[in-house]
């Protein structure tokens, strides 16, 4: 799957999309009273929102060169976990997807287990009325390690700039569902959670309670949780504070 066009339109419309959908759902039905004053929800979604376009420039400027060449390189040294054996397309787009979302579950844990990563990931913790936009809440140095360290990750996987772009708008979407002040019923919670992460498992993470935020660290497969003894529900939702204890 070469990088094309096309791919960059879908990672446009796609985010923007879902945001519309999911600020519409939230809306109409809000999980959680957030928001008492007016004007406080925009102002909340503004600057979260600011701060994910802010980040995005910064990849596309400082990192995206980097990304694509460094796939560039592993696709003609045959370099990497994709590039080692004869898989077929299909093959290797899923291949991608499940290794990419295995680095990025390791990565979060790292967030929380090291305590110079702590530092800039709490700000995305330390949001109190989580939703939608606050998907688009990070610290720009926690988007600048991240991207400095994908580096090498993406020559041992050896995917391509389309796989890449691909998953991203997996992860993204996924991200912002769970994300989102909403909530599934709960029968359609429980089968989408056998593979996806969804606004209930989410909502443990960011709880005030440091024992139930270092818990479910999976973004867009649940399953690493499951497999890693991180998984963590709660009897009583709605008791759930969001935010970081001082």
């Amino acid at each position: 799957m070469d990088i094309n066009l096309p791919v960059f339109s879908w990672r446009t419309a796609v985010p923007l999309g879902g945001l519309v959908a999911l600020l519409a759902w939230e809306t109409a039905q809000p999980y959680f009273p957030l928001f008492s004053r007016t004007g406080q929800r925009a102002r909340h979604g503004a600057l979260n929102l600011a701060l994910g376009t802010l980040n995005a420039a910064v990849v596309a400027l400082a990192f995206a060169a980097a990304w694509l060449a460094v796939t560039q390189w592993s696709s003609v040294h045959r370099f990497g976990l994709l590039n080692a054996f004869g898989f077929v397309p299909w093959q290797r787009v899923a291949l991608a997807i499940f290794v990419l979302d295995a680095w990025t579950y390791g990565w979060h844990r790292l967030n929380h287990r090291v305590p110079f990563f702590w530092r800039f990931h709490r700000w995305h913790h330390a949001d109190s009325a989580m939703d939608v936009t606050t998907a688009s809440r990070f610290h720009t140095g926690e988007i600048v390690l991240s991207s400095v360290f994908r580096v090498p990750v993406l020559a041992l996987i050896g995917c391509n700039l389309g796989e890449l772009a691909l998953y991203e708008l997996l992860l993204f979407a996924v991200v912002q569902f769970h994300h989102a002040n909403i909530a599934l019923p709960d029968r359609l919670d429980r089968v989408l959670r056998l593979v996806i992460v969804t606004p209930a498992l989410h909502k443990v993470h960011h709880s005030i309670v440091r024992a139930e935020s270092d818990a479910n660290y999976s973004s867009l497969f649940s399953w690493w949780d499951r497999v890693f003894r991180t998984l963590r529900l709660v009897r009583e939702p709605r008791k759930i504070v969001f935010g970081v204890q001082d």
